[in-house]
């Protein structure tokens, strides 16, 4: 989740009721709804029920009550699914505690996990949890796809790890051995062939357990369970130490608001990176606060991934299914054509999720109606908004409306104020879903997280679907931070233009970054996806990045985006005069971008000024700009 726009073009309705979809226990607790001021203050009239004390408590009750059902499960390397069960996980986390509470781990000197899901790295965490030792899991990307390891130095500089695992130690011994100190202890499952010391994983779950029990008797709400870093989508990322308490009180949040959960336990098959909170703290966690099963999905929305994801879900049924937009515009298109999918896929699926970004109205659609052609009913298609530092969820999409854009309500127990700021609500949060602040923060970080009422402040803008009936919910109304002024002093708002060139470009746009600050008018520069312009140029793979943006095909497509863009247009702070198609990619170790796909307008703006200059500058009239029709006469 992570506070990511959604589109607010919306088509987002108010349906007479939900007839025609399939049955699915979701909760429909009206909100109370005060204004004070210019300030609204919105929460759930359903208070949030008792929680455990403690994650792992969830672990205890699932061994007694099913032992034997698989809490996670991965196809090992001859394909076949391998899983973990209730009681098995319990003994492994009983064992793993114990090791590192013999290490002397603490918050002071936690567990950094390097490698991205899977059975090994579900152990260490629950053994961390079982311990009282925080983890840290850190995103692969910062050790595989990272050219400098700045991001990981940085991450490990503000944990300062006792210990340092990777499952695939090969894969990450370049990462290892620039990035980690001799002194700290790495765990591997392979060996890195490193001529510095490893312990072998098989070791840890060897310990005997001794003095674990103390250990985890000490363990409360106010343990810090995991320390998961925020994407950097506006600076480095910052450390957000995230309690037992904040996740459970979600995970009862979340059954609360989602009552099927409790009446057949979940089956997931998810890719979403644990190192994020939406994969991580999210979906993990209904499967374990459940008594649930997450099957590990080692597929992946992007070329020549996409399949291993449609493999597992033609053998495994989920009971709700969660990707981001491009997976479920990637598995519709699938579902379309695939009987064996179709028959497995809807068997049993109860609702969708999506989250991480905005799910075009097209695409939702299109969802809707092979859901509905092959189902002979339609299934409730999920949202709300969420973040890093809410152990995520704060609003879901429970209220009346259905359509893009829409984000609900606030689940019950958190509370919701939305507050006037440059001429939009930002939406704050409070309750026990929220961290207290940033892990060794500078002040520069902790500045303002917080306002006067204790409500964290998001920074993202939202507004009501209709302001006489605050009770039907919000819709998402851009970053604030993003927001700019022309040089006439009108403000553009950045999220809903970017999502909207993103939504209409389909499905040749990945992103856009707006420029215009202190200018005359706005311009665009476009991150295509190359592979779909490819086609539509029909170039073969190996042309140039370059050369497929400069086939007239794809030109003449973005020229007629911006002109159908421009059609509806208001004024200044929507029209767009300029635009510009890149063939460089953002880049991670610039900070550009995040390792979730996440762009950072203003570092693009920034370092690719001279690029916006080429874009604004008459003089140069470099022939790769696209102007608007009007100015090409001009």
């Amino acid at each position: 989740m992570d506070s990511e726009p959604t589109p607010t073009h919306a088509r987002a309705g108010v349906p007479p009721a939900f007839a025609g979809y399939r049955t699915v226990a979701i909760g429909s607790a009206a909100p109370h709804i005060e204004r004070r001021g210019d300030c609204w203050y919105l929460r759930s009239s359903e208070p949030l029920g008792a929680f455990p004390e403690r994650i792992t408590d969830r672990l205890v009750s699932g061994a007694r009550a099913h032992p034997d059902r698989w809490l996670v499960a991965r196809r090992d390397a001859d394909g076949q699914w391998q899983g973990i069960s209730y009681a098995q996980m319990l003994e492994c986390a009983r064992s793993i505690g114990q090791a590192l509470i013999e290490r002397g781990l603490s918050a002071q000197r936690p567990v950094a996990l390097l490698s991205g899901n899977g059975l090994e790295h579900l152990q260490m965490a629950l053994g961390a949890l079982w311990a009282g030792v925080p983890y840290a899991p850190i995103s692969p990307a910062y050790s595989l796809v990272s050219s400098d390891y700045s991001k990981l130095r940085h991450t490990l500089s503000v944990l300062d790890p006792g210990l340092v695992f990777a499952a695939e130690g090969p894969a990450f011994a370049a990462a290892l051995d620039a990035a980690v100190p001799d002194h700290v202890e790495r765990v591997v499952v392979t060996p890195s062939g490193s001529a510095r010391r490893e312990t072998a994983f098989s070791a840890l779950l060897e310990t005997q357990a001794g003095s674990i029990e103390a250990a985890q008797a000490r363990v409360n709400g106010d343990t810090i369970a995991k320390f998961l870093f925020t994407s950097g989508s506006t600076r480095l990322p910052k450390a957000v130490p995230t309690t037992h308490r904040m996740l459970c009180s979600n995970q009862q949040m979340l059954l609360q608001t989602f009552p099927q959960f409790g009446i057949e336990p979940p089956v997931l098959v998810d890719w979403l990176p644990w190192n994020h909170t939406f994969g991580g703290s999210h979906n993990v966690g209904i499967a374990l606060y459940n008594g649930g099963t997450l099957y590990i999905d080692d597929g992946k929305p992007v070329a020549g991934r996409f399949e291993e994801t449609l493999r597992n879900l033609r053998e495994i049924a989920p009971t709700l299914y969660f990707n981001v937009p491009k997976g479920w515009e990637e598995l519709t298109a699938a579902l379309e054509t695939d009987a064996v999918l179709r028959e497995r896929f809807f068997s049993r699926v109860k609702m969708y999720f999506f989250a991480g970004a905005g799910l075009s109205q097209a695409a939702w659609d299109r969802l809707e109606r092979v859901t509905e052609a092959h189902c002979g009913e339609r299934i409730r298609i999920m949202a709300g908004l969420g973040m890093t530092e809410t152990a995520p969820s704060c609003l879901f999409t429970t209220g009346p409306v259905m359509g893009s854009g829409y984000i609900g309500l606030p689940a019950p127990g958190c509370e919701t104020r939305l507050v006037p700021v440059d001429g939009k609500l930002e939406a704050r949060f409070r309750g026990p879903n929220v961290m207290s602040g940033y892990w060794r923060a500078s002040a520069t970080d902790s500045h303002d997280v917080f306002d006067e009422e204790g409500y964290y402040r998001t920074g993202d803008a939202v507004r009501f679907v209709d302001p006489q009936r605050p009770e039907l919910g919000l819709l998402f109304d851009g970053r604030i931070a993003e927001d700019f002024k022309l040089s006439s002093g009108t403000f553009v708002s950045v999220g809903p233009m970017r999502t909207r060139i993103v939504s209409d470009g389909a499905p040749y746009v990945q992103d856009a970054v707006i420029a215009g600050i202190d200018r005359d008018d706005i311009g665009v520069l476009i991150f295509p996806r190359l592979d779909e312009c490819r086609r539509l140029a029909g170039l073969d793979a190996g042309v140039s990045a370059r050369d497929v943006v400069d086939a007239p095909a794809v030109r003449a497509f973005f020229a007629a985006l911006m002109e159908r863009l421009n059609r509806e247009a208001t004024g200044s702070a929507t029209s767009i005069t300029r635009l510009y198609v890149m063939d460089v990619p953002p880049s991670l170790d610039l900070g550009e971008i995040t390792d979730k796909g996440s762009i950072n307008q203003r570092v693009v703006l920034g370092q690719r000024a001279a690029l916006v200059e080429a874009l604004y500058d008459a003089q140069l009239a470099n022939p790769r700009v696209i102007l608007a029709q009007y100015l090409q006469r001009a």
